[in-house]
């Protein structure tokens, strides 16, 4: 039987307890301590999406969202199986300082060589507006990335690919406005026995599915 042996960073990544205590709400599920991550434009278009921010006093005190939804259960249990497989369905929600504009959830398991890591996160801001400046200063840090379009006021996937001790893990993130609220989904994949990464596609694609399953909850759920 061979000995599966984990970078020092993944190993962190796989005991959520040290890294939700660290991360706090705000989920960072990049390899900690990795080199700076080689961009990868998401099969989208390539041009960024334009937000014109608090351009209207309309949008300056649009509040469509009052609360934050459970995020453990905004994706569906055959997403989970199928994005994070060995996961358990129900996730694990991170402690957050206000939880009704602020929550996260997370999943990941290691199958096999396998590993995948998921998580979504909510955040409930004071006005369209304001969650339309925050998301595209959030965009404009994550540059590389293409416009995911149907989802939402405006949405964006990035995707990168860092290689620590020869192992290579590819991350994708999709973020989303709609109305005065963000949603944001992380999604990653290594292959401690091949050192590779999963393909671009799988887990841009991967990413999306879950933010539109997220998102879909935001908007079934309490209104303002």
């Amino acid at each position: 039987m061979r000995t599966l042996s984990l970078p020092l960073a993944l190993t962190a990544r796989i005991s959520p307890v040290v890294v939700l205590a660290a991360a706090g709400w705000v989920l960072t599920s990049g390899p900690a301590a990795t080199p700076a991550p080689q961009k990868e434009s998401a099969p989208q278009s390539a041009d960024q999406p334009s937000s014109d921010g608090g351009s209207s006093a309309a949008a300056a005190t649009t509040k469509r969202y009052s609360a934050a939804p459970a995020p453990c259960g905004s994706i569906g249990a055959a997403t989970i199986k199928s994005l994070v497989p060995g996961a358990k369905t129900a996730g694990k929600e991170i402690p957050s300082t206000d939880p009704s504009l602020r929550r996260t959830c997370s999943w990941n398991a290691l199958k096999g060589y396998d590993y995948r890591w998921l998580d979504v996160s909510f955040e409930i801001t004071d006005s369209q507006a304001e969650a339309a400046k925050s998301y595209k200063e959030n965009i404009t840090a994550k540059s590389g990335g293409g416009t995911v379009p149907g989802v939402g006021d405006a949405g964006y996937s990035v995707v990168n690919l860092t290689t620590e001790d020869k192992q290579q893990t590819r991350e994708g993130v999709v973020m989303i406005q709609a109305s005065n609220a963000l949603v944001t989904v992380t999604y990653n994949g290594s292959d401690f026995e091949s050192k590779k990464a999963p393909a671009t596609d799988e887990i841009n694609k991967g990413a999306i599915k879950a933010a539109k399953e997220a998102v879909a909850a935001l908007e079934s759920g309490q209104k303002a």
